[in-house]
Parts: C-alpha cells; structure tokens; sequence
C-alpha cells in the first residue's frame, strides 16, 4: 500500500455542486422528453438487493443544447408501490457521492426501515448518474497505485509537501483529459445528471416527482429543484452541502466538519477507559495527534499519518463504528496492523467523482494558491486541514466546461424540507445553513441534536424521522425551522 494512501472516506459520499442556470442554461432546459413505455426487467447481479426491484435503460443527450445528437445510457431502477390506492407518485433518490451509484438505493433505502407509508405512496427510483457504474461509465485509466491514493490528497504539514504532491495531481487530471472517455468530460456534471433526471421522470410519465437524496445528492436535489421548480413535487434534502456544491470551498469545509464530530469520539474513547486511549476527552485528543507523528515516522500495516487521519475521519460518519474506531487506535498504539486493509476503491468512481467534481466549478490553477490553503487550514482545522487545503487533480483541469455554473435561489415553490445533524464531519452544518439561507422561503429544516451522516431513515433521532416521514407521506411540513433534540441511543 503506498505510504500515503487515504482511503475513500466519503461514505456514500459527501458533497455536491450546483451549475446554476444562465441563458444557455435555461434554453436546455426547455427540451424535454415525450413519455415512452419504459420495459422493466431482472437488475444486473449487484443491484439485484431485492426481488421487488426492476431496472430498465433510458437513452438521453450527451449535450442538452444538441438534443438529437450522441446519446449515452442511463440505468434506472424502480421499487413499484404495492398499494395502488395509495400511490402518489414517483419519488427519485439518490445516495451521494458524486461518483456512487444508485440502481439498488431504493431497496436498500427499504432495508434500512424506510417507512411502509413511503413505500405505499411512491414508486422509488434509482439510477445510476451519468457517468457510473451501469450508465454509460468514465475512466481515468487510473493505476493501482493511483487508486490506492483515494479521493484525499496527503496530509500537507508544509509548503513543500504540497509542492511535492502537485505532480501526481498534474498526472491525474492529464489522464482523465486523455482517457477513452474524455469526450464526456464536459458533460458529466451535477447540471446535466438534473436534466437527465427529469428526462427520467417524463418517460414514466410522470408530470411532477417527488426526490430523496443525500449528502451529494442534497446538492443535486438542490441543482434540480432549481433548473426544474415546477416539475418537483416533496424535496428532501438530506445532510446538506453548501449552495456552490462540491468545489474547493466545501472540500475544505471537511476539517471543520471533522473538528465538529470529533468531540463525539472523544467523549466515547474517555467513557470507556478499556481502550487506553485517555480517560478525559482532552487526553483522546491529544492521543490523537501523537498516534498521527508517531504513524509518520514510522507506519504500522502500511497506515501512516495520512491514513489514519482518513480512517478516523471515515468511521466518524457512523455512530455505530465509534467502537471499531477506538479498537483500530488500540491495536495502532500497541504497535499492531489493522486487523483489514481499507478495500481497494474502484476506479470508475474515482473517475466519476473527478469529472463531477472538477467539472461543475474552478478551481485555483496554481501551488501556492494550495499552499496557502493548507497553511491557513492547519491552524484552522489541526485535525484534518492539512488534507482538505492540499492540491487535488482539479486545479489542473482541462478548462473545456460549456455552461457557466448555475445559481441556487430562493425562486419557486416552498416544497422542500432540509434534513442535518448538528455534528456531520462531511456536510457540515455550517455549509448547510448556506444552503437554507440560499433557499429562502422555499425550505424549512430540522436539524438534529447528534453526530454522524445521514438523517433519514438511517438516523436514530425519531422526531427527525417523524417529521421526513410525515412531508414525504402526507405533505406536512414544519411550519418553521425546527430543532431535534438529542435522543438516546436506539
């Protein structure tokens, strides 16, 4: 494993990027497609999660403003409502990311306890976005050893060090441009996934729909509701990235959220003493910060300090890994491997979270606009702003965009409810009160007194869930922003 490899520590994914609408924008737009008998089938093997689920292909434009031009494929799945005297309609999803795939989200979204009222009023939706997995994919043509780097550069603790790293970054951005699929490059954006999503709801025939995404797939909603405000029917938004989406400023916004929750862990680690990692949780965290020197100089497993910081920021997304977490500090402080290796991520997601990524904002094109960053960063965010102020494959991508970016706004219907955690460590709440301010009269939000990501119907905060579950299933929303608090553990 290379000494600085970072696993992918955006579970399910963190973030979004809205690309507002300008008056090209707003002429693609316009075209929509004609409703047509979609033909439901078995899914492939991975997406088959559940026998109730079906899948099916639809044909949309690479480029919006070329309608009757080159096509690519969308792969779509659907979990039917088994209660036609109920059904409302059609509720969209999507998991995150950018670069997840979706196909089987409705019936793991079932799995996971979503409520027989939901699944009574909608047909859910998955698909996989352009780009991913059994849509028309994108690649990098990246390596083993590129792939083992992850989605997080390393932990930059000097100017130099983000000088060193801009190479591989050059390198990375230079084979996505030249890779068999960079004719996609220009397309494969959070705008264009929006309008492949309403093309989606015009082939089921459906005049509104209904969405349900989380963390990335907030912004999505966000960039869809936007390019679409007559077309969507309850919007819920889930741990919510900042109006601008997945660009620098969000990537950066990861130390704060890690800061945020970390607290959590601490407090976890110090009540049980067993782990000896402190018995106070100012005495964790400064464990914390030796276990990531001593892991520089000298790694254990292959885990250095970049490691284990992305480690520790990945299990904070999950209330139930708190344990795991503590366990793993154990073993490394002993001097012991991890008892597994983070699994190998593959590529076709690091592809399409860069071409996401880098393609629907700018970002800086020169090292010491990075170095700055991390350096601000470091001080800002101790624990993980070395990282988020390093250099990604962004700041050298090719500048071929065709749409300027788009604007999230408060100009529609007041259809859309925002779910948050006070303490999410990937769409940290600081970013999602942006994004409500952003929205206006046209949202409400409930945020909640806990940690970790994802709301609902993951969460454990059951007046949060009564609440989504009560706009999704019967139109009621919270008159005014409401406030979860804290409930035990269930």
């Amino acid at each position: 494993m290379d000494k600085k490899a970072l696993p992918l520590v955006l579970v399910g994914a963190a973030l979004a990027m809205v690309v507002a609408a300008g008056a090209a924008g707003a002429s693609t737009n316009a075209v929509t497609a004609t409703p047509r008998s979609l033909k439901w089938g078995p899914c492939p093997p991975e997406a088959a999660t559940s026998p109730r689920l079906e899948c099916t292909t639809l044909d949309v434009p690479l480029d919006y403003r070329d309608p009757d031009g080159r096509q690519i494929e969308i792969a779509v799945s659907r979990l039917a409502s088994e209660a036609p005297s109920k059904r409302r309609g059609v509720l969209l999803t999507n998991p995150g990311g950018p670069g997840s795939a979706g196909l089987d989200y409705p019936a793991l979204l079932a799995g996971a306890g979503l409520p027989e009222d939901v699944l009574d009023s909608y047909d859910v939706i998955g698909f996989d976005p352009r780009g991913i997995g059994r849509s028309t994919p994108v690649t990098c043509d990246l390596t083993p050893q590129q792939r083992a780097r992850g989605n997080f550069p390393p932990y930059a603790h000097t100017s130099a060090d983000v000088a060193r790293e801009a190479p591989f970054a050059r390198a990375v951005a230079e084979q996505c441009a030249t890779s068999r699929t960079a004719w996609m490059l220009p397309y494969t954006t959070t705008a264009n996934t929006a309008r492949d999503m309403d093309r989606i709801r015009a082939a089921l025939g459906e005049p509104k729909v209904s969405y349900l995404g989380a963390s990335y797939g907030s912004y999505l909603g966000a960039v869809y509701t936007t390019l679409f405000p007559a077309r969507g029917d309850r919007i819920v938004l889930d741990s919510n990235m900042g109006p601008d989406g997945y660009g620098l400023e969000n990537f950066r916004l990861l130390g704060r959220g890690m800061e945020d929750r970390f607290p959590d862990f601490a407090a976890y680690a110090a009540a049980h003493p067993e782990y000896g990692l402190g018995t106070t949780p100012k005495q964790v965290s400064a464990k914390f910060f030796e276990l990531a020197q001593r892991l520089d100089a000298e790694p254990v497993g292959g885990i250095d300090g970049s490691l284990f910081r992305g480690v520790t920021f990945e299990r904070l997304y999950v209330e139930a890994l708190l344990p795991t977490l503590a366990t793993e500090w154990q073993a490394l402080d002993q001097g012991e491997p991890l008892p597994t290796s983070p699994p190998p991520i593959p590529e076709n997601f690091l592809a399409g979270h860069l071409y996401v990524t880098c393609g629907d904002s700018r970002w800086p094109g020169e090292v010491r606009d990075y170095q700055r960053n991390a350096a601000i960063d470091r001080l800002r965010y101790p624990m993980l702003g070395g990282i988020t102020g390093n250099i990604k494959p962004c700041a050298y991508w090719p500048d071929n965009r065709v749409e300027p970016p788009v604007r999230i706004g408060d100009h529609g219907p007041s259809n859309i409810l925002m779910a948050q955690n006070e303490r999410d460590p990937g769409t940290p709440l600081v970013g999602a009160l942006k994004l409500r301010r952003a929205l206006g009269a046209r949202a409400t939000m409930v945020t909640v007194d806990q940690g970790g990501h994802g709301v609902y119907p993951f969460g454990r905060n059951m007046c949060a869930n009564t609440v989504v579950t009560a706009f999704l299933a019967d139109g009621q929303r919270p008159a005014e922003d409401l406030a979860c608090t804290a409930e035990p553990n269930r």
